[in-house]
């Protein structure tokens, strides 16, 4: 059994899937096209050691932001690392709102070529490719009305405005330059903007907002399309699991 929690931005994702993994004996794979990144770790809302409480995590940290990686690379790592984590007896977790990375794993993609995809390359194809999960797989989604997932993007954005968000970004600058694709979106680049004196610090938080909302609403649109998927709040997702997977997480995994 492989259990993949997801949703959009801000909803919850990581703090339950560390709780399940804590109950059940499972390791966490993440699944976030921008968490691959070194060094972009604020601003991507990785969970910090303590917060991980001693779960091991997989897939952040891979490459640097200057470094090109597809979708078939993070296929690749990813079933690499679930047959690891399953060998030890433990129960693989994919964590995570990248709908590519998520749809390439359970209905294992092909990528044609030698660099794989991107996800605007093949999101009309995914479409129609949702046919058979190829796999033990149970995909927990989490849902939160409107007007709530508003409220906790704009909290989490508050939150990140701060001054360690500012180094991270100093640093990131002075690394790999601001022409760094990686960093053209997101909080980094309203953050960049403000310690420029280009947009005041409420004006970067508004944009913020917009551009992480869009995003959640554009994940939101990818994800309703998959049928396979058990839509829960995040108050329901941890009860469900656990009653569904306890009984048999021995066998599965």
């Amino acid at each position: 059994m492989i259990l993949v929690i997801l949703g959009p931005t801000g909803s919850g994702k990581t703090g339950i899937s560390i709780e399940i993994a804590k109950a059940l004996g499972g390791e966490i794979i993440s699944a976030d096209s921008r968490a691959i990144y070194k060094g972009m770790d604020i601003g991507t809302a990785k969970p910090t050691k303590e917060e991980m409480q001693g779960i091991p995590h997989y897939g952040l940290d891979l490459v640097n932001p200057d470094e090109r990686f597809t979708a078939a690379d993070w296929k690749r790592y990813a079933e690499a690392k679930i047959q690891d984590i399953k060998s030890r007896g433990k129960l693989p977790i994919i964590v995570g709102g990248t709908g590519l990375y998520i749809d390439a794993l359970i209905y294992d993609y092909h990528f044609k070529g030698p660099t794989g995809a991107k996800i605007g390359d093949i999101e009309q194809k995914t479409c129609s490719d949702r046919k058979e999960i190829k796999g033990d797989y149970l995909l927990i989604g989490i849902k939160w009305p409107t007007d709530e997932l508003r409220n906790r993007l704009n909290t989490r954005i508050t939150q990140m405005f701060r001054p360690e968000l500012y180094d991270e970004v100093k640093k990131l600058v002075q690394k790999y330059g601001w022409e760094c694709g990686a960093m053209k979106s997101d909080i980094y680049e309203y953050a960049w903007k403000y310690m420029n004196s280009e947009l005041s610090l409420e004006e970067a938080k508004r944009q913020c907002f917009y551009e992480d909302w869009h995003l959640a609403k554009r994940q939101m649109t990818w994800f309703k399309r998959n049928p396979n998927i058990i839509w829960l709040s995040l108050d329901q997702v941890y009860s469900y699991v656990i009653k569904h997977l306890s009984n048999s997480i021995k066998t599965a995994v």
